[in-house]
């Protein structure tokens, strides 16, 4: 992997489960989606100048360098399922995010998550996100400050069945 990797931990909830005992697909839909949205709007990633990784500010996340107004709509998505998923009281998923291509005004998140660190992925999912601008209704072409936060994430995409998405 060539820039970083953004981690974290998704804790599954009892209303995650279907009848059949485990995370139901759709819920771990509603997982990846938390741990994205933790990724690119709240986590303490360090994108502001002069801030730091850990320091306490919150609200950063990878898009911090994005302008009011504009938003990141979901094009797309792609999800492989290799492994059942388990609920385990007070065990999160293990959840990886990095960036695995920025085009003019989009960019897709490659995603891995795990039931337990020393298991292979559970699920494997690519994501890509349209940068919108709200008030002209139309898609907002990425600054070199956004892609600059973006690529510092930069991967290869994740290996799906049948090709990338």
């Amino acid at each position: 992997m060539a820039g970083e990797v953004f981690e974290c931990e998704i804790q599954a909830r009892l209303r995650d489960v279907n009848l059949g005992g485990h995370v139901d697909n759709v819920e771990a839909m509603r997982i990846i989606d938390e741990a994205r949205v933790l990724f690119l709007r709240f986590a303490e990633l360090g994108t502001r100048d002069g801030v730091e990784p850990g320091t306490g500010i919150e609200g950063t996340g990878l898009l911090d360098p994005v302008p009011s107004g504009v938003v990141e709509l979901m094009g797309s998505q792609r999800v492989d399922y290799h492994a059942e998923m388990r609920f385990t009281p007070f065990r999160p998923f293990l959840v990886r995010l990095w960036i695995s291509h920025v085009g003019r005004s989009s960019f897709a998140v490659s995603t891995e998550m795990r039931t337990d660190a020393a298991h292979p992925p559970a699920l494997l999912a690519e994501s890509t996100l349209v940068l919108w601008e709200t008030a002209e209704a139309s898609s907002w072409p990425i600054d070199d400050d956004v892609r600059a936060a973006l690529e510092r994430y930069a991967g290869p995409p994740v290996a799906l069945r049948g090709g990338r998405a």
